[in-house]
């Protein structure tokens, strides 16, 4: 297969890649969290192709994004009025809610659940792209399954060319982490992955208490302890590690660090990163996909701070490398 590159300022290219989605194809497109990997969502056959282009397990649910919250009884059924304040509150944006699926929903979508996670996405691109197709699309990341989640086009088709019809290029994806799920399938409202959308800010528009586990074994996306990982081994230590560690560091290590107390130990090789979680977000996957295309043998990553402003963060870092003991 031949993967084409298409441009979201041409209306001739927006064009083609609704046509795609609408034959049964598999189009990356931009979001306003990651890259995804979209297929109508109704379409069993390209919902398989998006398992197959990913190498992704079969029993992994998809999200799927939809228009507004009008579609939203076409896929859930019991759906509660939380879900419709959330969706005035967040929507379009990085918030996906877990709900209760409609019986006639494929269990390729929810990887044989009986719930499905669906969001409204804020980047225009998807959205106009919703619009021509007349469509919800399934579209998780569009990397290769466990490996770093791409916020540019490139880098979709430097890891998924000969494998998908096209990627559609809308510029680097403004948020850069995927978003927050939401489960709101039972009574306690549950975050069960962290993003964007926090949950301090979810309960002051719910006005109840919102549930984060540290940890939770229900199928949702990104919920393995190995992912969003990138080829080289990366180690993740507090700055004071990173401090005593950089002394002995070998010529194949570079490091990605954020507090300005360590610039003056660093080398031209290292990446300084943002201290304002938006920003450092926004760059995270980017810059260790760099890393990653570098000569460098392994990666040292200093940790932001533990807040749950960062908690996002965290939990990417914490499935994408090791920890030092």
């Amino acid at each position: 297969m031949k993967t084409k590159k298409l441009n979201s300022t041409s209306s001739t290219d927006m064009v083609a890649a609704a046509n795609m989605l609408n034959k049964g194809g598999v189009v990356a497109v931009p979001t306003e969290t990651v890259y995804g990997l979209a297929a109508n969502a109704a379409d069993e056959d390209a919902l398989s192709k998006i398992f197959e282009a990913k190498g992704r397990p079969a029993n992994h649910p998809l999200i799927v994004h939809i228009a507004d919250a009008s579609h939203l009884t076409h896929w859930a059924r019991d759906i509660p009025p939380q879900a419709y304040q959330l969706a005035e509150a967040f929507w379009p944006g990085p918030l996906t809610l877990l709900l209760n699926k409609q019986p006639h929903i494929s269990s390729i979508i929810t990887g044989g659940l009986d719930t499905i996670g669906l969001r409204n996405p804020a980047h225009p691109v998807m959205l106009e792209l919703l619009h021509l197709t007349q469509l919800a699309v399934a579209a998780p990341s569009a990397n290769p399954y466990k490996k770093l989640s791409p916020t540019t086009a490139d880098q979709v088709f430097e890891t998924l060319a000969g494998k998908i019809d096209a990627v559609l290029d809308g510029g680097p994806c403004e948020v850069g982490i995927e978003s927050t799920i939401l489960d709101l399938s039972s009574e306690q409202p549950t975050v069960l992955r962290p993003g964007p959308i926090t949950a301090s800010q979810i309960a002051n528009v719910l006005g109840t208490p919102v549930a984060v586990p540290e940890n939770h074994d229900v199928a949702v996306p990104g919920n393995v302890e190995a992912h969003y990982q990138p080829s080289k081994p990366m180690l993740l230590l507090s700055t004071e590690q990173l401090k005593d560690q950089l002394a002995n560091r070998s010529d194949g290590t570079v490091c990605v660090y954020y507090s300005a107390e360590l610039k003056d130990l660093m080398t031209d090789e290292d990446e300084v990163m943002s201290a304002d979680k938006v920003a450092y977000a926004q760059s995270l996957y980017h810059t260790l996909y760099q890393m990653d295309q570098s000569a460098a043998q392994c990666i040292w990553l200093e940790l932001p701070p533990s807040t749950d402003e960062w908690r996002d963060v965290h939990d990417r870092l914490n499935r994408a490398g090791s920890r030092l003991i």
